[in-house]
């Protein structure tokens, strides 16, 4: 390193007389001069920091690890920060950097730069990034998303510096050198600017929006092209000012369609026309009579010209329009209207505003049943004297029987296998025969001792998917027949049906709602449930049922879970049966007495959740929640293999296909399972 002069030390000379001798030139003559050239050769990398640091004033402090030698040379005279960049410079490209900590500065390995500290800085101007070396600095994003920023700013940093995205504060925490962090300023600015608007609303003076909106939906479509987002056109209509609402990225696109509106806004000729008007959701029928009953304004409007003398503003006498006439073909759910353009307009607007998509609710009703039965029985029964009655003389017999036949002694006695459940004990003497009876069992003595437990879990939960303000019902059951009448007649003493009136009636689980959405999100539903089952069908009178309805107005938040209501019943039942005064006797009388106790506890209840469907996107998602849930039922009912029955498979619903289509929907898009064929996309 020189000043004022170069200096050149022969090659022979020791590297460390060298460096003494520039450390001692630097001493003399630091601060007489500004600029000195470098020319470093093969020289030790701590000396010719020390020499540096010399000449700028800077504390240098080097890291162990970084050893080896280094070329620097200028052919101009530097200037300190000059040298101090070039000196950067160079230790970069052998992988070593310069850390500023306070006044001191650290010469490290690159890797361990980001370990070390350093300067922090914070500024959406790259003036704010000043000296050298590894810096730490934070880029507050003002427009663009750090997220897309991220993405273009991470190749530009090399791998061992670390790259930091903070959404919350939208700021990028990027550590590199200085001179880097410079350039990743300039690519930051270029990026985060004002967003371009890419939506117009067009106001149209003639054309009808929602028609317009339609053609130009149809002329922009690239059919048979790859998509491309950038000059994708979306057009939308406002029926209430008329406008056409454009959204593309392409400023060319949007001229395009400014020109086409332009030349389709133009005033219709003169007169009444007639126009067809194919329908989106509503019923043509319906929609008929609801336009038909509409009291419009003056079509034509008093029109106010010149008079005969010249004087303006005389209004002139028109002739009265004929009222509009409106038909229905219900076969292509399109309305034909007869008007003239004024009240043809007036129409559509109304038309427009109707004809919408009407949203949906989807209805999940639980049915949550879960009852309880316990009971006992405990008794002791016992006849004597059963085996004189083979004999001719008197004699005394006795004993008690308590119960049904599944119970009782005798029943027991005629058939053992007629005892019911549980634990049966008796003292049996052979056989006897009994006039009237035959002959049975002996048994003197009959002990029955029973306990029983059960409880059960019912849990049903019935969906139903309709339109706002329509009715659904649905009906899970058998449809069993009533008698209601029947002629009978007597004809030679035999007793003739001719005939019998049957009414048949669904039992079962029955559910009729009509939901009616709100414009807060709160459905508003008129509720009937029934769940009923037959009990009998041996009765004369006809078939018993049992029936549980529920019929009310409710009213719950979209989402929400509503109780409409329930039954909550304990019932104990205590019975015994005994021989009177004898079975009152304490402990003995449980010799003479037979007891029984049953208590059914049954809690019911009845919840409703509803959900509003707005629009295509959410009516998929619950479709195909529904159809994978039972597909997936299918696949794990699959027999196992088997080494000797063949393997028998059984059917399984098809994948659903892809969605959105990758053609855009021009054609059916394949299915994601080929066998068996494809059944039609349950979403469309």
């Amino acid at each position: 390193m020189e000043k004022n002069k170069q200096h050149a030390w022969p090659a022979a000379l020791p590297r460390a007389v060298a460096v003494c001798a520039l450390l001692l030139g630097l001493a003399c003559g630091a601060f007489a001069q500004e600029r000195v050239t470098l020319k470093f050769v093969n020289a030790e990398i701590d000396a010719v920091v020390r020499a540096i640091g010399s000449y700028t004033g800077r504390t240098f402090v080097t890291d162990p690890r970084v050893k080896g030698t280094l070329n620097l040379i200028s052919d101009k005279p530097l200037s300190r920060d000059q040298a101090l960049a070039a000196l950067t410079s160079a230790l970069r490209l052998q992988g070593f950097a310069i850390v500023d900590v306070g006044n001191v500065s650290r010469v490290v390995l690159e890797a361990d730069a980001k370990f070390q500290g350093g300067r922090v800085q914070s500024g959406e101007s790259a003036s704010v990034i000043r000296g050298e070396g590894v810096q730490t600095h934070v880029f507050r994003l003002q427009y663009e998303p750090v997220a897309n920023v991220l993405a273009a700013v991470r190749p530009l940093v090399p791998p061992n510096n670390p790259v930091t995205a903070y959404p919350s504060s939208n700021s990028l925490i990027v550590t590199d050198y200085a001179e880097n962090l410079r350039r990743i300023e300039k690519v930051i600015a270029a990026l985060d600017r004002p967003p371009v608007s890419d939506t117009e609303v067009i106001t149209l003076q003639h054309a009808i929006a929602s028609d317009l909106a339609l053609i130009i939906m149809r002329v922009t479509d690239q059919a048979g092209a790859p998509p491309d987002p950038l000059q994708k056109v979306t057009a939308m209509a406002d029926p209430v000012t008329n406008s056409i609402i454009v959204r593309t990225a392409s400023a060319t696109a949007m001229r395009n369609v400014r020109r086409l509106v332009e030349r389709l806004d133009q005033p219709a000729p003169p007169g009444q026309g007639v126009y067809v008007v194919p329908l989106k959701n509503m019923e043509a029928v319906e929609l008929a009579k609801t336009l038909s009953s509409i009291k419009l304004s003056d079509p034509i409007g008093a029109q106010r010209v010149s008079g005969a003398a010249g004087t303006p503003g005389q209004p002139v006498s028109t002739a009265p329009a004929s009222s509009p006439t409106i038909v229905a073909d219900a076969a292509t759910n399109s309305l034909i209207i007869t008007a003239s353009d004024s009240a043809y307009r007036q129409l559509r607007g109304v038309l427009d505003r109707l004809d919408v998509r009407r949203a949906q609710v989807f209805i999940e009703a639980l049915l949550v049943e879960v009852s309880g039965d316990q009971s006992a029985e405990f008794g002791i029964q016992w006849q004597t004297g059963l085996d004189n009655f083979s004999g001719d003389s008197t004699s005394i017999g006795g004993g008690t029987n308590f119960g049904d036949s599944t119970q009782n002694i005798i029943s027991g006695a005629q058939n053992p296998a007629n005892l019911g459940r549980g634990l049966n004990i008796g003292v049996i003497q052979g056989q006897v025969t009994i006039p009237g009876l035959g002959t049975i069992t002996n048994l003197s003595v009959l002990a029955r001792a029973l306990e029983t437990k059960s409880n059960s879990n019912i849990l049903a939960t019935p969906n139903i998917f309709t339109l706002d303000n329509e009715e659904a019902k649905l009906v899970v059951g058998q449809n069993v027949p009533f008698i209601t009448g029947q002629f009978v007649s007597q004809a030679g003493g035999a007793t003739v049906t001719p005939f019998q009136t049957i009414e048949r009636r669904d039992v079962g689980l029955t559910i009729r709602v009509k939901p009616q959405i709100s414009e807060g999100g709160t459905v508003r539903m008129n509720v009937y449930q029934e769940v009923s089952s037959v009990v009998d069908q041996r009765n004369p009178a006809g078939v018993i049922t049992n029936k549980r309805s529920l019929e009310t107005n409710v009213l719950v938040d979209d989402g929400g879970i509503v109780v409409l209501g329930g039954l909550i019943q304990d019932q104990l039942d205590n019975g015994s049966e005994k021989v009177p005064l004898l079975g009152d006797i304490p402990g003995l009388g449980y010799l003479f007495r037979y007891d029984t106790r049953r208590r059914q506890k049954t809690n019911l209840m009845l919840f409703l959740r509803p959900v509003v469907v707005r629009d295509e996107d959410a009516a998929r998602v619950l479709t195909t929640d529904r159809y994978d849930y039972m597909r997936k039922l299918q696949q794990n009912t699959q027999p196992p293999p088997h080494f000797a029955l063949p393997q028998l498979e059984a059917p399984v619903m098809p994948g659903l296909p892809e969605w959105p289509p990758a053609n855009g929907g021009r054609t059916p898009a394949p299915a994601a399972v080929p066998q068996p064929p494809v059944a039609p996309d349950p979403r469309r």
